[in-house]
């Protein structure tokens, strides 16, 4: 969505505001079930499976803020549990008034990564975080 920004606000712990933001969502696999109905016809009941929770992606300039950083080296040193936290991303207009909010609980940084840039590009520097969680909702 064009003009709008995103802020993330782990426990109070690790914050940052970014640009770009994807993976808000879930979805449950299908379960086709064949059955035959009360006039003796074969008929597929459709029933929901296993649920999924997408990976939520952001994206920054980046900055000196190594908060995400340190974060996710929590997770690199095995220390998963520690680093499992509650949180929320948070959307903001163009006047910086917030939008929506959707909370995530027991995420942890599934990947950090710096910026690819080249010497001759004028491309800004783009840091991104990948998160993972185990529920999410909009909240009200």
């Amino acid at each position: 969505m064009v003009g709008f920004h995103y802020a993330i606000d782990v426990q109070g712990k690790i914050r940052g505001y970014f640009t770009e933001c994807s993976g808000i969502g879930s979805e449950h696999e299908v379960i086709e079930h064949k059955v035959v109905d009360e006039k003796g016809r074969e008929v597929i009941m459709k029933l929901p499976g296993r649920l999924k929770w997408e990976n939520i992606t952001l994206k920054r300039g980046i900055t000196n803020n190594m908060d995400i950083w340190d974060w996710r080296d929590e997770v690199v040193r095995g220390k998963v549990d520690d680093a499992r936290r509650n949180g929320s991303i948070i959307m903001f207009d163009q006047s910086l008034k917030e939008v929506a909010r959707w909370n995530f609980e027991r995420a942890w940084p599934v990947k950090v990564s710096g910026p690819a840039v080249k010497a001759d590009s004028n491309e800004f520097a783009i840091e991104e975080l990948v998160i993972t969680h185990e529920y999410l909702y909009r909240a009200p």
